[in-house]
């Protein structure tokens, strides 16, 4: 890794429903994290000088924003939530030398190599570990896919907005999900199911498909309505939860070319608990026909590190401010 300068320096994720904060120092070292709520503050710079007014109002010089969007040019708009800000009139609003704003995903790649034995957990049994292209993916707020590509100096992240593709269905149920939902959305993406809020829509209308009142409902109450075993329609929503993120993280393997491993990250799979289903997703993960053995030899990891996107952002500054030093 390379080096920060003396000063501490801000570290961002900023998701669709929460904003994370920390400090780091020159031997990237995370402290004073805290998670606050998108919801709370109108921009995202209010949400900054709340965050360092917490912590003691530190002096900083340069920061790094890890945010879920596409990062394309200077002016920014969040995909699941209002914010929007220019990246140099908010550098200038702070008065920060450097302001660095990259895609979420991005950073979360960037951590892959760094998160250790400890930073994640095989979920397979039969994939070949080998160097080669890492993929990402994490169901959120929204649904984050990445990838990692090796190079001769390093690694270099490959965002990319793959959960706003086409959803593929693989089976009679999903097909009539689809149709369902066609009714409301003209186009269905993976995000639209394989996410937080996906939960909840897959839920509703896999009640309407067993011809149940589609009641509102919380993801959080469709997960322990699933653990407690209260409610069966939950418990084959997580179920096919479980196969959809599969199937997903197969297609970005494919598309990925990622010999070097799948990862799962996001906020949500760590809260399923037991209604996670590694075989099912699995199952879902190699179902490709002719390409089976292919998928079959790429492991799978779950990404159990507290804070991953931030160790990715702090590795894409130093880089940054690296090259920014030689020119």
């Amino acid at each position: 890794m390379t080096k920060l300068p003396d000063s501490h320096f801000l570290v961002a994720d900023i998701g669709g429903t929460n904003a994370r904060f920390a400090l780091a120092d020159q031997a990237k070292c995370l402290h004073s994290s805290q998670v606050l709520p998108c919801e709370e503050f109108a921009s995202m710079d209010s949400a900054i000088r709340h965050f360092l007014s917490q912590v003691g109002d530190p002096e900083i010089q340069d920061a790094v924003i890890a945010i879920a969007t596409p990062i394309v040019g200077d002016q920014v708009k969040m995909t699941n939530h209002h914010w929007a800000f220019s990246i140099e009139a908010t550098r200038q609003l702070l008065g920060y030398r450097t302001l660095l704003v990259v895609n979420d995903f991005a950073a979360l790649a960037t951590s892959l190599p760094f998160l250790g034995k400890e930073g994640i957990s095989r979920l397979d049994q039969s994939g070949i570990i080998r160097e080669g292209v890492k993929a990402v993916i994490g169901p959120g707020t929204g649904l984050g896919i990445a990838g990692l590509i090796p190079q001769p100096y390093g690694w270099h992240p490959l965002p990319t907005e793959g959960g706003h593709v086409d959803f593929a269905q693989n089976d009679e149920l999903e097909i009539e999900i689809l149709r369902l939902l066609w009714r409301e959305y003209p186009h269905v993406s993976p995000e639209r199911l394989v996410s937080g809020p996906g939960i909840a829509l897959l839920y509703q209308t896999m009640r309407t498909i067993d011809g149940l009142s589609a009641s509102t409902v919380t993801p959080v109450e469709v997960v322990e309505r699933a653990i407690s075993g209260s409610c069966t329609t939950a418990t084959r929503t997580l179920k096919v939860f479980s196969g959809m993120l599969g199937s997903v993280a197969g297609n970005a393997a494919l598309m990925l070319n990622s010999v070097g491993g799948l990862y799962i990250g996001g906020g949500v799979i760590s809260k399923l608990g037991p209604s996670f289903d590694p075989l099912v997703f699995r199952t879902r993960f190699v179902a490709k026909g002719r390409f089976e053995k292919y998928l079959e030899a790429i492991p799978n990891y779950l990404i159990v590190s507290e804070h991953p996107a931030f160790i990715g952002a702090v590795e894409m500054l130093s880089q940054f401010l690296t090259v920014s030093a030689r020119n």
